[in-house]
């Protein structure tokens, strides 16, 4: 998948919004349940999703009854989130500079967003800012690789690439979100780990999948290393299911 930092769409987003869309677009869905609940994202509630992607989320927020507003550095992917989200502001920009005065929102969320920021600190600060006092800030990300069937398989493709694979980030790590939350002077409400399970209904939809983004060349010469790497992910009857996991927490901006 492609790996960006958060600056002006950097690394393609927009290329591959909407394969991202079909293929992995809704497959946080447990973890969006837990961060409306948790950061109790209801009726009337004002949420702003940083880093909103193709705009599964929102239309989840829609949904709760909450009004909504995304931001994405990717034009593409604001694209994507303005047709499945019509009526909602979608503005283009990353999390370093939110364009919203201070106190605009009750609940602001980053899911799969947070990490690629420069500086996740100051980033954080931000979305405290646009929030204000006594608001809700929720943050999802992919947990450490021991607990995500789907690092398995991109470690295979790493080594047979010549590559060493990279260590978790600390935002992975057991107690790395609520760790970034407490320097940020949040208070901290809940965290946990969500399983995220993913599925491919075929060889090909395995392999676009974990090689989105990259050119059609290389998915090809790469192809036998994911499929022998996921064999043990296949189901009996045909397709794969990898067991995944996300870790949240969700904290609150002091009166």
């Amino acid at each position: 998948m492609p790996d960006d930092t958060g600056d002006d769409d950097l690394h393609g987003w927009s290329a591959v919004s909407t394969e991202w869309a079909a293929l992995w677009g809704g497959s946080a869905e447990p973890v969006w349940r837990i961060l409306i609940a948790e950061a109790a994202a209801g009726p009337g509630t004002r949420v702003l999703d940083v880093g909103c992607g193709s705009g599964e989320f929102l239309a989840a927020l829609v949904e709760a009854g909450a009004v909504v507003t995304g931001i994405d550095p990717a034009p593409g992917m604001v694209a994507e989130t303005r047709r499945r989200v019509p009526g909602a502001e979608v503005r283009r920009g990353g999390v370093e500079h939110l364009p919203w005065a201070e106190g605009s929102f009750e609940v602001v969320t980053a899911v799969n967003a947070l990490q690629f920021a420069d500086d996740t600190l100051d980033a954080l600060g931000e979305m405290i800012r646009v929030a204000g006092p006594g608001a809700r800030i929720a943050v999802a990300n992919w947990a450490d690789r021991a607990h995500n069937d789907l690092d398995t398989i991109e470690i295979a493709v790493a080594v047979a690439d010549g590559e060493e694979p990279q260590p978790d980030g600390d935002l992975r790590v057991e107690g790395g979100l609520e760790e970034l939350f407490r320097d940020a002077g949040l208070d901290v409400l809940s965290a946990g780990l969500v399983e995220v399970p993913w599925e491919a209904a075929d060889d090909d939809t395995l392999v676009r999948g974990v090689l989105l983004g990259a050119p059609p060349e290389e998915q090809r010469e790469s192809a036998p290393v994911v499929l022998a790497a996921a064999s043990p992910f296949r189901r009996p009857g045909g397709g794969y299911r990898l067991l995944n996991a996300f870790r949240f927490v969700v904290g609150r901006v002091p009166d």
